[in-house]
């Protein structure tokens, strides 16, 4: 995971029929990220908000 990608660990995956996920968006706030995903609900469709942060590796 690079810099800019921790910077926005709130993430909105659309569920797609065939059963993967796809990521329409990174963002920095939840309440940001279901806002958003509030919107594209409207639009149809199913998407979830997800807290998507990777642990770090430890060097050693």
């Amino acid at each position: 995971m690079n810099y800019r990608d921790e910077l926005r660990p709130w993430t909105i995956f659309e569920r797609l029929p065939d059963g993967h996920n796809f990521c329409v968006a990174r963002l920095r706030t939840r309440s940001d990220a279901d806002a958003y995903a509030s919107l594209l609900r409207q639009g149809g469709g199913i998407f979830q908000v997800m807290f998507d942060r990777q642990p770090q590796e430890i060097q050693g």
